[in-house]
């Protein structure tokens, strides 16, 4: 079996991760340049990255030759709003470029507004805790709707909510870094509760701009991340009971925190008291689709869940659990639960990769996880559930974040001395995949 005819192949990348040129033609620091000294691994920093911002050109090159459909990136808020208030031309100019090159490449740019890079002047006036932070992003993405949205249908408001404000407003994983003490557990609900109106509001407005604002009929939804239960079994108890798990809305973890209010304009419990009737009135504005960034379920222990991992479990370079059926059980959930056309916005895995005697990266790994994951997603499509799409993490190795260049998602191997990227076996096997439009289940 295969998937619809109209079904969208991609792969995905973030600004701070694979851009450099952290500050060039204008580009300001965001809380990603400028706080990782003492938090990340080997106090590696993303000034540099896969200097993208040079050598777009070669990497769009790289994309064509994959045969994907789209690309998904994100725009890098401080390289456009270098201070409140100005526009850096030299910033918009940039993207406008990327656009262009994969248009004539007939790739679909899918553009993130947010994905996680803060510019340090809106992170020192009080960051996603400051209600100000609203007309902030308000002024940004008007910036980049009026400046990209004549070539550009395809956009998502904000990538992994859950990670960027749980991991680096109240765990202290990730930028900028601050924890909250968890002995006052009230404390860390208030804190959670109002962080989230603030990125709920945005999102609600950047959904009405675009809307109002956008040259062409803008595509719109969210990249999610959070919670997904797998069934113990396929007993109807099961599956009920994964469901109920999946949804509990307890934390901001529970994709339904998020969701609920922006899709359902409803609110989980534990977020009632922070989100009025008017509140959600602005939140909930009509989506496109789901999208969804999945790398593994929440059953076990450190990933959401209570079980114990099996002893000697199949498992990737981050250590996370590989449980091939979890796309499947996203797509069945989540649509049932928000009637959405379902999109894969990442997913993929950390590998131990490098140069062979050859020359080349071999990843049967890779190609294994992928195949076991979208043959899952492929048997939901089967089942009736809207499927739009495919996008695979990462287009290249890039930075990850707190864990810096050890980690290598890329479909692309990068030599960060000398920049080199070399197609990985798991980039020539994708390639087969979308030119058949799925894989041999």
């Amino acid at each position: 079996m295969s998937f619809s005819k109209d079904f969208l192949w991609g792969a995905a990348s973030a600004a701070a991760q694979i851009e450099g040129a952290s500050l060039e033609d204008g580009k300001t620091a965001g809380i990603w340049d400028a706080l990782y000294e003492g938090h990340t691994l080997n106090n590696e920093n993303c000034s540099i990255a896969c200097d993208h911002y040079h050598r777009y050109k070669e990497d769009v090159a790289l994309l064509k030759e994959l045969g994907v459909q789209t690309y998904r990136f994100s725009i890098s808020w401080p390289r456009i709003v270098p201070e409140r208030g100005r526009i850096n031309e030299k910033g918009l100019a940039f993207y406008s470029d990327l656009v262009d090159e994969l248009k004539a490449s007939g790739i679909e740019p899918m553009v993130t507004l947010y994905h996680w890079n803060l510019p340090m002047w809106a992170h020192e006036a009080g960051g996603w805790g400051n209600p100000e932070i609203l007309e902030d992003f308000r002024f940004y993405t008007e910036a980049v709707t009026d400046a990209l949205s004549d070539r550009v249908k395809y956009w998502m408001t904000f990538n992994e909510p859950a990670c960027f404000i749980g991991l680096g407003y109240i765990v202290g994983t990730h930028a900028p870094f601050e924890k909250v003490d968890f002995s006052d557990i009230e404390a860390v609900g208030i804190r959670a509760g109002s962080l989230t109106r603030n990125v709920l509001l945005c999102h609600g407005e950047a959904v009405q701009i675009l809307r109002k604002r956008a040259k062409l009929p803008p595509v719109i939804g969210m990249a999610i991340n959070g919670d997904l239960q797998e069934p113990a079994s396929d007993t109807p108890e099961d599956i009920e009971a994964a469901r109920a798990a999946t949804f509990s809305g307890l934390s901001f973890f529970n994709t339904n925190w998020w969701c609920d209010p922006a899709i359902l304009g409803t609110a989980p419990d534990a977020l009632k008291p922070f989100l009025s009737a008017e509140d959600l009135e602005k939140i909930c504005q009509p989506l496109d689709f789901f999208g969804f960034n999945c790398y593994q379920n929440s059953n076990y222990a450190g990933s959401g869940g209570g079980q114990v991992p099996p002893t000697g479990y199949a498992h990737t370079d981050m250590g996370w659990p590989i449980t091939p059926n979890v796309l499947y059980w996203a797509a069945k959930f989540f649509w049932e639960r928000y009637h959405l056309p379902f999109l894969i916005t990442e997913n993929g895995m950390a590998n131990l990769d490098f140069v062979m005697l050859d020359g080349k990266v071999h990843d049967p790994q890779r190609i294994d996880f992928m195949h076991r994951y979208i043959a899952g997603l492929q048997k939901a499509a089967d089942e009736g559930v809207p499927v739009m799409g495919y996008t695979a993490w990462s287009v290249m190795d890039n930075y990850e974040w707190a864990e810096g260049y050890v980690r290598r998602f890329g479909l692309i191997y990068v030599d960060y001395k000398t920049q080199e990227r070399i197609p990985k076996d798991s980039f020539w096997w994708y390639k087969d995949v979308i030119r058949k439009n799925g894989v041999d289940m």
